[in-house]
Formats: structure tokens, sequence, C-alpha cells
């Protein structure tokens, strides 16, 4: 296997304001937009050649990645003019595909942090001889998920749509969202128009017969679809709990960014990030956090399981837990933010404004 798709297009709405300037994949985590770990990892396995299928501000990825030579690739883009969701983005690059109709193409979603084992699925893939082969993973409360129940031998039989009935949970195994096709399975997506893999392009691959395989790795598997999912996938990398060889330091309690500072006496533990230039002030303590680069975090401020934007200030003795504070705003002294606060971009929040406790 030599080649992948990777589908970075999405506009990630759920994660904003993280991604008010920046696409979902170009988001930072454990010190690098979360795409490199992606790259890494596709290198890792034997991937030499790799498409991105851009569409949400598609510019910023090329003068990043350029053409890929850093990491061991070649790297080509592919933008999207109207979104064409995961199977129309699929076929929108396939005239980019330098394999044969019988050779293995390898698709990641772009929002994806796993631990999976590339080459056992591309294994798997050709030892069966499937058409489409799906990672699939256990989770303990399927009902936020499509289920895909397979045989005993692994064989795909159906996709279902999130279940709304404790009856319709036939299995607790789900779409983890990186898949083999057999290259000439990608021709016959319908070309100029959205299609959906989940909801359209497999059942109907199902339904025509076709030979989709399920391969189940209960390895590290987290969708970073939410903020609180984010920075603990970031965590998690830090921490060593995700495997990733772009992680750029040792694994451990924090990482500091070259420019980065932080005082002798702030406290930074649970796989917390301090970015370039960003500054930490004495007497904090910063807990499974994401500090963007040039962020300043001033005394005596705590900081727990949030992300603190490119630029964003906290002020002295705020309290944060669970929170996303976007690019350049401004947290004042003395506040308190609970799980979910999004503060957006460039807003200003005076001192004391906001709190859950009282003032004395």
């Amino acid at each position: 296997m030599t080649e992948a798709i990777l589908l970075v297009g999405g506009k990630g709405t759920r994660l904003r304001p993280l991604t008010v300037h920046t696409p979902k994949p170009m988001v930072p985590a454990a010190g690098v937009p979360f795409l490199t770990h992606q790259l890494a990892r596709a290198r890792a396995a034997g991937v030499d050649h790799i498409v991105l299928a851009t569409s949400y501000l598609a510019e910023v990825f090329e003068p990043y990645f350029g053409d890929g030579a850093a990491l061991g690739l070649h790297i080509e883009y592919v933008t999207e003019e109207e979104p064409l969701g995961t199977g129309g983005a699929i076929r929108n690059v396939a005239a980019r595909l330098r394999s044969g109709p019988e050779e293995p193409v390898l698709i990641f979603n772009g929002d994806i942090l796993t631990g999976l084992d590339i080459r056992a699925l591309v294994g798997m893939h050709e030892s069966t001889d499937a058409d489409v082969s799906l990672h699939l993973t256990k989770v303990t409360d399927p009902r936020a998920y499509g289920l895909v129940p397979t045989d005993e031998t692994g064989r795909v039989l159906a996709f279902l749509e999130k279940p709304q009935t404790p009856e319709e949970i036939v299995t607790d195994q789900i779409n983890a969202g990186a898949y083999v096709f057999r290259r000439s399975v990608i021709d016959t997506i319908p070309q100029g128009r959205p299609v959906s893999v989940e909801r359209e392009t497999f059942p109907d691959l199902l339904a025509a017969g076709a030979h989709l395989q399920g391969m189940v790795d209960s390895t590290y598997w987290l969708d970073l679809g939410t903020p609180a999912a984010f920075v603990r996938g970031s965590a998690d990398l830090v921490l060593g709990r995700a495997p990733s060889p772009a992680v750029p330091g040792r694994c451990g309690d924090r990482l500091i960014l070259p420019t980065a500072r932080v005082a002798a006496d702030a406290k930074l533990t649970g796989g917390t990030v301090v970015g370039e230039g960003a500054f930490v002030a004495e007497g904090a303590r910063v807990f499974g956090s994401t500090i963007l680069s040039g962020a300043v975090i001033e005394p005596g401020a705590v900081i727990t399981d949030s992300l603190i934007g490119h630029r964003a200030r906290v002020g002295e003795r705020a309290v944060l837990t669970g929170t996303v504070i976007g690019d350049g705003a401004t947290v004042g002294a003395d506040n308190e933010l609970r799980e979910g606060a999004r503060v957006w971009c460039d807003a200003m929040i005076p001192a004391g404004a906001v709190r859950f406790s009282s003032d004395q």
C-alpha cells in the first residue's frame, strides 16, 4: 500500500471558536497541527502518497505542509468548490490516485485520533479479498453512532442509523472512520454531487452484493469533534496514551514548546501543552489543558481541561474548567468559567464579571 486520502474539508462547527480562523485538522494537538499526527502515522505504516481532500479554509494546508517532503511523503491537494460529503470528497480526488483498479487505497476521516494498526487493516482487506474494509471500534454507549453489525467472519451485515430505542442496539460496534477501498470501487461513487459513504455508498454496496469487511480494533480511539474531546486528545498524546511519532518531545506530564516561558513555581500537569511564545506566570496551575502560541496566563490562574487560543489572555486568579477561549480573547482577573463555556475570538470579559461563587 502506498497511497491514502485524508478527508479534511469539514467546517468543524462543533469546535467553534477554535475553528473560526483555523480548519479543524490544523488546530494544534500536542504541539503540532492535529493533521501532522495522522500524516506521520500513515507514513510509519508505509504510505508515501497522500491526497488531502480540502474545502473549508483550504488555503492554509499547503503553505504549512508543502509537498510533504519534510514528513517523507508526497502530498497533493484537491479543493472542493462546494461541500461534497465524505463520499463525494473521495470521488473528487480520484483522478490524483496512482493505484491500479485492484489495489488498496487507505482513507481517513480528518478528526479521528486512533491507535489503529493500519498495516493490519490493509492486510485483512487483502487476505479477505474485500471490496471495502472498515475499521470498527466498540463503544460503551453506541446511541450517538451508526451501528455496524458483522457475522462471525467479520463480514459486514448492515449499516444501522443511530438507535432510538434499546431494542435497536443490536451491536456495540461502530464505524471508526478509517477504510480501505479497492481502487475500482472509488470510481463507482457518483461524481459532482454530495455523497455520504455512511448513508449512501456503503448501504448501496451491500445491497449490490459487494464484500464489506469489518476489523474490530480495540486500541485507543477518540472522535475529536467537540472541544472537550479535542483537549483530551491532545493531553493523551502528551501523556503517551495515544500513539504518534509526531509529538515534538518526550511523553510526560507536560510539553513546553521552544520560546514558551513558564514561571518556576507554576504547576503544569495532566498532559498540558504550552505553545510557542506563550507565558505562564508565577503561581498558575494548569491541568490537562492546551495553551496555544502567544497566550498569557497571569499569576494565580487555575486552568483545568481547557483550551486557550492563540494570543489570548487569562487574568490573575481566574478559574477556568472545561472551557475554550478563542484567539485574541481576554478573560479578566477573578472570573470563573465552567464546563462548556466558549469565549469568542477577540472578546473581552471584564475582571470579576462572571462568577459561580461569592467574591468574598
